[in-house]
């Protein structure tokens, strides 16, 4: 049996775990978190992601969950309202179609719980150091001993450890997108019911959407910047920044800044994607947001996630014990499909895509081709 370390522990990783257990590797997934991670703004399952959901028998626990917006609301600075939809929303699309916008705690929780029993989970490690030879990948933990794996995937997210030790800087791939995003959570102090909010002031501006049966607030802020020269591992200087922009702004900036300062979730990044020649380096590969982050701004980052950790399971599994020639088809099979959903973040600047650009992008791949 192959095994196979897989470095994350949110959606790809253990969606791949899946997989690869289902076609008889041996998968473990280590994740830096001791559990699965709290918050997180909503997120969409899209086109033939929705596929792979049913393959894995999770299609109507991923329904079940769902957000249940009636519409939303577009007010000016000042917080009036100057345009509404109860067809469809900025997060989700139209409020009709098939595809599933759901909490990202929700969807992590639900594929770590089903996958539990297909592999090994290391909580709380990561990876310190890896050093290949002919007969896999010897890899040095942070805290548990160094083990040999037959091949190691990068599931690692946008700053990535695997990415780093096998690739090379991250500055080598990051492309920044002119701006950042900070996502956190918070009471329903507006009295928001199964609706959205949104609003731009100036160079920054916020989705806000209530959740948890309207009990709770996910809110989405972004502002426009270049590269900030902050250590991302510092949240405490971002939270600063996010909080002296919140502020400033003509309406809610007060209580907004006051749920960004207490939010014991607050996540924030800049909005960029990963670029690369190519995902694989003798025995490692990268998956999801490592590889081909789209980012947040083309909605398509947990779709990718989920497809690529399909194919690549696929494709190990057609070339026993050839990694080479299955990274080889890897690529080949969904550098298309990343290249139409990572250009959904730039059609529009400043806004969304078009329906018929997301339309064609998430649907772009068969799981069967």
């Amino acid at each position: 049996m192959q095994t196979v370390l897989i470095s994350g522990g949110g959606i790809a990783g253990p969606v791949l775990a899946h997989w690869l257990h289902r076609h008889g590797f041996g998968p473990t997934v280590v994740e830096r978190a001791p559990g699965p991670r709290p918050g997180g703004q909503a997120v969409d399952i899209r086109g033939v992601a929705l596929d792979v959901i049913e393959r894995m028998g999770l299609l109507e626990q991923a329904r079940g969950v769902r957000t249940r917006m009636r519409g939303m609301s577009i007010l000016d600075p000042g917080g009036h309202e100057i345009d509404r939809s109860t067809e469809s929303t900025f997060s989700s699309g139209r409020l009709d179609s098939d595809d599933i916008e759901l909490l990202r705690e929700d969807l992590v929780r639900m594929v770590q719980e089903h996958t539990r029993a297909d592999a090994e989970y290391l909580f709380g490690d990561s990876i310190a150091a890896l050093q290949e030879d002919g007969a896999g990948v010897r890899v040095d933990f942070v805290h548990g001993a160094s083990r040999t794996f037959d091949l190691v995937i990068g599931a690692d997210g946008l700053h990535s450890t695997v990415r780093r030790l096998a690739f090379g800087p991250e500055e080598r791939f990051v492309h920044h997108l002119g701006s950042y995003l900070s996502v956190f959570g918070a009471d329903n102090f507006l009295g928001l019911d199964d609706w959205q909010v949104w609003l731009r002031d100036g160079d920054a501006g916020f989705g806000i959407m209530s959740v948890r049966d309207n009990t709770e607030l996910r809110i989405a802020f972004g502002f426009e910047s270049g590269p900030l020269a902050l250590d991302q591992r510092d949240s405490g200087a971002l939270r600063r920044l996010v909080v002296d922009k919140l502020s400033s702004l003509s309406w809610e900036g007060a209580r907004l800044a006051k749920a960004a300062e207490e939010a014991p979730d607050f996540y924030c990044d800049a909005m960029a994607q990963i670029r690369m020649d190519h995902w694989s380096r003798g025995r490692v590969a990268l998956l999801g947001d490592a590889g081909y982050c789209p980012s947040p701004i083309s909605g398509q980052g947990t779709s990718l996630a989920l497809v690529g950790a399909h194919e690549l399971a696929d494709c190990l599994a057609r070339t026993p014990g050839d990694h080479r020639a299955a990274f080889s088809r890897y690529e080949r099979r969904m550098r298309p499909f990343v290249t139409l959903n990572q250009a959904l973040a730039t059609e529009n600047p400043g806004g969304p895509a078009s329906e018929a650009s997301l339309a064609h992008a998430k649907n772009a791949l068969s799981l069967d081709g």
